[in-house]
């Protein structure tokens, strides 16, 4: 039996277009869900958001160059202006609805032309506040500006829930180093004073967003560890923080819960990765996805790691460990094919 193919969500195509008829040429029967790649200004995942506090009438920039490791990207964070109060800053668009209905346009013609496969769902991904903050603003405001970010969020998720029919959207939350990086860390911040009170900050932020899909409409979470210059932000020990955390949103969201991918980093062929594997608790209708997919050393290598992950868990789909914006155009085919041969074993 084929294992499903997820893709997390970048893929540096030249349109949105092509990224919709590649991706089905090369994994239509595996997939199960289809992001529009993130093409464009969106490839640095939410670089492109830094517009959005540019523009915000109550910050200012200030000269903290903020990288969330050495080699990263560096962006200059935001602070309160002078006379201005947390109670001043609105956010307004943060234009994920205005690509994704443009994008779906797309995705349904395409589908119409049988371009895509008919049974595929159009996938839409949202970074949550606290990875959008942990960049664009000094660290007193993470935790206050949160829910302030996130009910802004919520608004684009509505915004889409009126336009695209339920049954044909997938959404995915993006948990990514501003969680795991704190949680492996174990330093005090502005979500909570150890690693469990940051375990229960973090899963229940994730909860409440969860919760505010529609029922009908399928809901996935993707955790990692970072892709930036194809560096994590750190090397996870285990997959233990992102088993304890699946856990805690799973025993408290009040809907379905379709996927949680988890990353799997390439030189990580030990059992000792995969045992925290043994206590996930996933319900009925979640599927596991493992991000053992690498270019790097492709078939060969990934199936080393599918190997060792089967001796813990049966099921699971396969995916990279993060979006593909990052890579060079050219290695996208490749990594395609890596995937659909790796679907087979």
């Amino acid at each position: 039996m084929n294992r499903s193919v997820h893709l997390v969500g970048s893929v540096p195509m030249a349109s949105t277009d092509q990224v919709f008829v590649k991706v089905s040429e090369a994994l239509g029967p595996y997939l199960k869900r289809l992001p529009d790649g993130e093409t464009g200004e969106r490839l640095n995942w939410v670089g492109h958001l830094e517009k959005v506090f540019a523009a915000n009438p109550a910050l200012e920039r200030t000269d903290q160059l903020f990288r969330i490791h050495p080699t990263a990207t560096g962006w200059y964070r935001y602070r309160l202006k002078k006379g201005k109060r947390i109670e001043d800053v609105r956010f307004g668009n943060l234009f994920y609805a205005d690509h994704a209905l443009a994008s779906y346009a797309a995705f349904r013609r395409l589908q119409d032309e049988g371009k895509i496969p008919g049974h595929v769902r159009f996938q839409v991904d949202f970074a949550p506040a606290h990875s959008v903050l942990w960049l664009f603003t000094v660290d007193e405001l993470h935790a206050p500006l949160d829910p302030i970010y996130n009910q802004a969020l919520k608004r684009e998720i509505d915004r889409i829930a009126r336009a695209v029919p339920h049954e044909e959207l997938a959404i995915q939350f993006d948990v990514a180093s501003a969680v795991f990086a704190r949680l492996h860390r174990n330093e005090a911040s502005s979500y909570g004073r150890s690693r469990d009170e940051m375990q229960d900050v973090f899963s229940g932020i994730l909860v409440d967003l969860g919760n505010h899909v529609p029922d009908d409409m399928e809901l996935l979470y993707h955790l990692c560890y970072g892709d930036n210059q194809h560096k994590h932000v750190v090397e996870p020990t285990d997959m233990g923080d992102m088993v304890e955390f699946t856990n805690r949103v799973l025993s408290r969201v009040k809907r379905s819960v379709h996927l949680v991918h988890m990353p799997v980093p390439r030189n990580r062929v030990d059992e000792a990765y995969f045992r925290p594997l043994k206590r996930l608790k996933l319900r009925p209708e979640t599927e596991l996805c493992l991000g053992l997919v690498h270019f790097t050393d492709g078939v060969e290598g990934t199936k080393r790691r599918l190997e060792t992950a089967r001796r813990y868990v049966r099921d699971f789909s396969i995916a990279t460990e993060c979006g593909f914006g990052r890579r060079k155009p050219e290695t996208i085919p490749e990594l395609l094919r890596i995937h659909a041969e790796t679907a087979q074993l």
